[in-house]
């Protein structure tokens, strides 16, 4: 699971100024972010590290906030060999919560904390937000298929051994068929977290971010 590029925290500061100082920086842009006292309470991250990403983010995004279109230039950095623009399309959605069409310090906060320091109930719930495109509480194949074809799409045609072109298509319906138990031709958030956690591959790569911060 890709993480949104704004985490990669430049400081161009020899060390992580105090509080005073972070709040009085937080009040210049445009989006005014909440206290770091709340977010570290509604998050799992320290004072400390909140500083160094808020840091990191302003970096990239000045404004506070980050439209479509900047958190898809950001994204395509990190693979340049492939076409990142429909992923960056559906992981942007899963971090703007409040759907107003931008990402927030604040929205980007409470997205890294499950994917990195959550629980696997946590991130499994949010990887089914992800999956769930239009938000009705069902995945369907077609929604999956989606995914998929923007994951191959920005990992490039060029990986090695080469992708099929059906590829995504087959990886689809085989976990489909896993996790779709009633086969209603919907997968639900309880069908997906059981899979899931049954997928020894999918465990192991829930693990792999815990300690990135």
């Amino acid at each position: 699971m890709k993480l949104l590029p704004c985490s990669a925290a430049k400081t161009t500061s020899p060390a992580i100024q105090n509080t005073v100082e972070d709040e009085m920086e937080m009040a210049t842009v445009r989006h005014r972010p909440e206290a770091l006292e709340q977010l570290e309470a509604q998050s799992k991250f320290t004072k400390k590290e909140l500083q160094i990403l808020y840091r990191g983010f302003k970096n990239e995004c000045p404004s506070g906030i980050v439209n479509e279109e900047t958190f898809k230039e950001i994204y395509s950095q990190f693979f340049p060999q492939g076409d990142s623009t429909t992923y960056a399309h559906f992981l942007f959605n899963a971090f703007d919560t409040d759907h107003n069409g931008s990402v927030s310090f604040e929205d980007f906060i409470r997205g890294l904390s499950i994917l990195l320091r959550g629980t696997v109930q946590e991130k499994l719930n949010w990887a089914f937000n992800l999956y769930d495109i239009n938000k009705d509480g069902y995945i369907t194949k077609e929604e999956m298929l989606d995914i998929m074809k923007a994951i191959y799409d920005m990992m490039g045609k060029y990986t090695y051994p080469v992708v099929k072109e059906d590829a995504p298509r087959q990886h689809v319906e085989t976990f489909f068929q896993k996790m779709d138990k009633n086969k209603d031709g919907v997968v639900t958030i309880d069908e997906f977290i059981e899979s899931c956690q049954k997928d020894e591959n999918i465990m192991r790569s829930m693990q792999l971010f815990e300690n990135v911060i």
